[in-house]
């Protein structure tokens, strides 16, 4: 399995069984997750109907991984995870996700060199307090989008029903994407000032 510019067109056929079309070998989940984790790019497609399955896919690898236990995705996280779909954020969260994962991929050599160089408090503290800084910043968009804001969220003594009825603005959307660019430059500040 060589990384590749196109991406590995992988079948899923009626009996569950994966084909890999790029070695002509059926495949598991498991040699998906070695895929993934080797970096090699790849689809997946139902092989009846040709739809794009890959999200399925992806999504069903994770959920085989937790159930070996190896637990990579909090309880309450999922629980916040399944109260996004259908609401007013939906689309918000994958690019913010997409983000926060991004940046993290992108650090976490510095990262591992920071703990291995000082396994302790100081670098798990500095983690849980970015970690923290990024929940709080979520939460704030989240409340500004809400339709359920509190009263301090709502702007100038404007009344919770009035802000929640008001739709999020183009201003709105440029002040959190403004946050987001700000917390990236942060974290590049940070990882530059532990080296």
């Amino acid at each position: 399995m060589t990384k590749k510019d196109e991406p590995t067109t992988i079948k899923k056929y009626a009996n569950r069984r994966l084909y890999n079309t790029g070695t002509s070998t059926y495949v598991t989940l498991e040699d998906l997750a070695d895929m993934v984790k080797q970096g090699e790019s790849f689809v997946v497609y139902d092989a009846k109907s040709g739809d794009d399955i890959t999200r399925s896919v992806l999504t069903q690898i994770i959920f085989e991984q937790e159930a070996k236990g190896q637990n990579l995705l909090p309880v309450e996280f999922l629980r916040q995870l399944i109260g996004f779909y259908g609401n007013s954020m939906q689309n918000i969260v994958p690019s913010f996700l997409e983000f926060s994962i991004s940046t993290l991929t992108k650090d976490q050599e510095k990262l591992r060199e920071q703990m291995s160089q000082t396994i302790g408090t100081t670098t798990f503290g500095a983690i849980e307090d970015q970690v923290r800084r990024n929940t709080e910043m979520f939460e704030r968009a989240m409340r500004m989008f809400s339709p359920f804001a509190t009263g301090e969220d709502a702007d100038d003594g404007e009344s919770k029903t009035a802000a929640a009825s008001r739709p999020a603005s183009d201003k709105d959307l440029g002040d959190l994407k403004q946050q987001l660019a700000d917390m990236q430059k942060k974290i590049e500040a940070l990882a530059r000032d532990k080296d």
